[in-house]
């Protein structure tokens, strides 16, 4: 606690009068002083969750979009012995807006182009581009027959 040492008082009583007034602004002015770095520090620490959290959403995006790549009739083997088989998902319909979706929901959420900047503008984009991701797994999930999103 930081207090000032003024000149005495031309009054004996001015100091004791007044010590509720100085401890109560030493106290406002170690407060704000500590307040502000305890903000800065939850303040970062609120960003990295946030933006682990958007990650971990793009993340599952590209996570389904790979495979409903992979399910695709122009991706799959052409061999019904591997289609058959237990370790394979069924194939998806044969149908070009799907294939467009699809596409163009791993175009959104491509770790390649993704930036990682902190200004305004790449966040923004970012969350648009997380936003348009979320609608498009909607419009395929419908097509495919998907339960949906899965809960966090």
């Amino acid at each position: 606690m930081s207090t000032e040492r003024r000149p005495p008082s031309p009054d004996l009583f001015d100091d004791i009068l007044n010590v509720e007034s100085r401890l109560h602004d030493a106290g406002y002015n170690d407060g704000l002083k500590d307040g502000n770095q305890a903000g800065i520090v939850e303040g970062r620490g609120f960003g990295l969750q946030k933006g682990f959290e958007k990650f971990l959403e793009s993340g599952r995006f590209v996570g389904k979009a790979i495979v409903w790549a992979n399910r695709l009739p122009s991706k799959r083997p052409a061999s019904q012995d591997e289609v058959r088989s237990e370790k394979t998902l069924p194939p998806l319909p044969n149908n070009a807006r799907l294939e467009k979706n699809i596409e163009t929901l791993y175009s959104l959420v491509d770790p390649k182009v993704l930036s990682l900047e902190n200004s305004d503008a790449s966040v923004q984009d970012f969350d648009d581009r997380l936003k348009k991701a979320e609608g498009k797994a909607r419009i395929i999930e419908r097509v495919v027959g998907g339960a949906g999103r899965a809960s966090s």
